[in-house]
């Protein structure tokens, strides 16, 4: 076991948990879709640069989560729902990238 510990947990088959206040998650699905950031505030858009390594993203507080590597999912995901600090579940569906419905609140409180 390594001392790394990360700031989210897998759970089924397309849900992440977001678990460190202090840590935001960038989370990568595929090259052509929008990359998302999970904050203790909720899940939205990531605009700024994506960090270009580990090393850079923990310098700025983030940790870069690619849904395809395979201590995640070992896939692209279509659909993907994130649970976030802010006591919601959040629906990410990339297949509607572009517009208002791309990320929605699926449950008000999920605990």
């Amino acid at each position: 076991m390594n001392n790394y510990e990360k700031a989210f947990l897998v759970s089924g088959r397309n849900t992440l948990i977001h678990k460190q206040k202090k840590v935001d998650l960038v989370i990568v699905n595929d090259t052509g879709d929008p990359v998302i950031v999970a904050t203790r505030h909720g899940v939205k858009i990531f605009t700024e640069e994506v960090p270009s390594s580990k090393v850079d993203a923990k310098a700025r507080y983030l940790e870069l989560v690619d849904i395809a590597s395979s201590d995640v999912f070992s896939e692209n995901k279509t659909l993907l729902f994130v649970q976030a600090l802010n006591n919601k579940e959040y629906k990410v569906d990339y297949s509607k990238a572009g517009t208002d419905l791309f990320i929605r609140i699926h449950q008000e409180n999920y605990i």
